[in-house]
């Protein structure tokens, strides 16, 4: 609350009198001047030594209790004491007259003239005036008036301040009655916010009401969130022992739709999954012996839906076989697509209908076997279009390839020189595969046996591995041996169409070389078919390997009688025609290495170079040990033709040193030992050369 100062009130004039005699009324100013004790602020007067009055100034504030404004920058105004009660109604002091802040009645009778502080009576008495005995009479009536003022035991200070005070409430009530306006501005305000705080209240009650409402609600909520949250633990409860039971005697009629009705998809196949897993679950529920009335009531209708699928899964498997019947088909695109995506159903059919089962797999195998054998029939025939150079009994090792007739103009070759036929020992799938038909077809130009051989058996290699895939796969329920068996029986007249090749291919060569890439490539074969994990095809790899061994030795049996004849032929003693396969007599004193041990070197080295990781089983070693003993004896008796002996150890030497050098970088156990050996024969024929 902002403090104010407010000015008094004007006080009234009063009138001493004194035994009835009325007294002259004191100068206004000079009162007001004696008040203030500033002589400056009021009429100036001629009395130096005049008193200020005992009665201490002091301001008037309004307290708490007042609640009113002060009003800054007013100075506070008091009044006098005597002005209130010894000057009479008809003087009026001035409303003007202020006091000084901090000016005291002691301070001034401190400061006046003479020595201590003067009687109060001697003072009016100054004041009034002793000249005259009226003036002297009218003192006496002041003195005694003033005598007879009831202080009512208050001291004349403390007497002066309760005056001081009344004047102030006089002058707050004139400041009220300026401001009554506002204060009913500020008395209605305050109405309207007691009748906002009432409606506060009543909107608060409300609410509180409200609240313990919802309180209550939430409490009722609570009580049945604990009740509901026990029943669902309690249903969890159960349900976890219960659920599995319950379950395993339920077949979802989804299930029961898509089975019968739907198509036979992915869809399909896990709906029949299902039936299986919840009829395997039934069937060991009643294994086990118990009376258990829902397996008994659902069993027969599982074995109808049962017998549906069966139904269905015939009748998809049978229209594949079908497809696989149709021209120009690709078998691989059905077996993968259509076959080994659902390979679970023939599985479900095997449990519940073996026999149909067997029939079905036996109507595949039928198929799969026309199948093979027309389309491999037919590629042995693009092959059997393949010009393959011919290496009969003229070109045995120890005839003179000039006295060949060829029938052939521009296929000459050297069957006995090794050269790039080894190339096809490390081609496979990075050359593309096998040689397509239409390519065989129309490929004119010549080659050697390998060729062809290696075609056909890297096609049927390559779909005899995809086969036995499917098979092992969607005939996974049968047997190993039952599994080998009949992917033996598709296979078997494919099987015999390759060893008829083999035998086309064989039976009338002397190419010892392509014989001998042939059981290499089959060698080859027979791991590339371990790594795909098929060892239903190793009676084929030991049946053709049985048909090439034996004729590669037949074939080193000619070689072999034909150096033999070459070697009867020649003279056991000097004689000049019979040391010369020309029969020539300029050549009967020649050193130089002999034709045949060309031939014999380059044949030697062809074989080693084949032979370089082969095992001791192999009738290898054996074959050159044979072939070895004939050239040697061939050259023996060819040296004793030359009378002179240094020549003759000459022409030893020369032929043993060409067939060192021949066989020099040949790799392999065989290939070390006979280059040492004939290292050894160098050696001892060039001893003085």
């Amino acid at each position: 609350m902002v403090e104010s100062r407010v000015e008094a009130p004007q006080p009234p004039t009063k009138t001493i009198s004194r035994g009835g005699v009325a007294g002259a009324a004191a100068d206004p100013g000079m009162w007001l001047e004696r008040f203030s004790g500033q002589s400056s602020q009021s009429t100036p007067t001629n009395t130096p030594d005049r008193l200020s009055s005992p009665a201490p100034r002091r301001s008037v504030q309004l307290g708490p209790s007042t609640a009113l404004p002060r009003r800054p920058g007013l100075a506070p105004r008091t009044s006098s004491l005597l002005a209130s009660t010894l000057v009479g109604s008809s003087v009026n002091l001035p409303s003007a007259a202020r006091v000084t802040n901090g000016t005291s009645l002691k301070h001034e009778l401190a400061s006046a003239p003479g020595s201590g502080v003067a009687d109060p009576f001697e003072v009016l008495k100054g004041i009034l005036g002793t000249g005259s005995s009226a003036q002297q009479g009218d003192a006496n009536g002041v003195e005694k008036d003033a005598e007879e003022i009831d202080f009512g035991g208050l001291s004349l200070e403390d007497f002066a301040k309760e005056d001081s005070e009344k004047s102030t409430d006089i002058a707050v009530i004139d400041e009220f009655e300026k401001e009554k306006d506002k204060f009913e501005d500020l008395h209605k305000s305050i109405l309207a916010c007691d009748e906002v705080l009432k409606s506060v209240e009543t909107y608060l009650t409300s609410f509180r009401a409200d609240l313990a409402a919802v309180s209550s609600e939430i409490e009722h909520l609570q009580d049945r969130s604990t009740q509901l949250n026990n029943k669902l633990e309690n249903r969890k409860a159960v349900e976890k022992v219960l659920g599995p039971e319950v379950e395993a005697f339920v077949l979802p009629p989804a299930v029961v739709r898509k089975i019968t009705e739907g198509t036979v998809d992915d869809g399909w196949v896990k709906a029949l999954e299902e039936l299986d897993k919840r009829s395997k679950v039934i069937d060991a529920k009643l294994k086990q012996g118990r009376d258990i009335k829902a397996a008994q009531d659902i069993r027969p209708f599982v074995d109808d839906v049962s017998t549906k699928a069966a139904e269905r899964i015939r009748d998809y498997v049978v229209t594949q076989i079908k497809a696989l019947r149709s021209p120009n088909i690709n078998a691989q695109a059905i077996q993968q697509n259509a076959l080994l995506r659902y390979s679970n159903v023939f599985g479900f059919l095997s449990t519940r209908q073996s026999q149909l089962a067997e029939e079905i797999s036996q109507a595949y195998t039928n198929t799969m076997r026309w199948y093979y054998s027309t389309h491999f029939t037919r590629y042995k025939a693009a092959l059997d279009k393949l010009t393959i150079h011919t290496v009969d009994q003229t070109d045995a090792i120890a005839i003179d390839p000039a006295t060949k007739r060829t029938s052939k103009p521009g296929t000459a070759h050297d069957p006995f020189s090794l050269g790039r036929r080894a190339d096809i020992l490390r081609s496979g799938e990075n050359d593309g595969g096998a040689l397509p038909a239409h390519t065989a077809e129309e490929d004119k130009t010549s080659h050697y046996l390998e060729t062809p051989f290696r075609a056909f058996n890297l096609a049927l290699v390559d779909n005899a591995s995809a086969e036995y895939g499917f098979v092992t796969t969607f005939f996974a329920n049968q047997s190993f041996q039952t599994t080998n068996k009949k992917f033996v029986e598709t296979f078997q007249p494919t099987f015999q169409l390759g060893q008829e090749m083999v035998r086309h291919l064989i039976e009338n060569t002397l190419d010892a070389l392509g014989v001998l890439l042939c059981v290499r490539l089959t060698q080859h074969a027979a791991f590339e078919l371990q790594r795909r994990k098929v060892p239903a095809m190793e009676g084929y790899i030991n049946a053709t390997s049985m048909l090439l061994w034996p004729r590669f030795q037949q074939i080193i049996d000619a070689h072999c009688e034909s150096i033999r004849r070459l070697t009867a032929s020649l003279p056991g003693k000097p004689a000049g025609s019979a040391l010369s396969l020309t029969a020539s007599a300029a050549n009967t004193q020649s050193t130089a290495p002999h034709p045949l041990t060309q031939r014999f070197a380059n044949f030697t080295q062809g074989i080693l170079s084949l032979s370089s990781e082969a095992g001791d089983d192999e009738p290898i070693s054996h074959s050159l040990g044979r072939l070895r003993a004939d050239f040697e004896g061939f050259l023996v008796k060819l040296s004793k033709g030359i009378a002179e002996a240094r020549k003759r150890e000459r022409l030893l030497y020369n032929n043993y040193s060409l067939i060192c050098t021949i066989l020099g970088d040949v790799e392999g156990k065989m290939a070390e030992e006979l280059r040492r050996h004939f290292a050894d024969r160098r050696d001892a024929a060039g001893g003085d050369v």
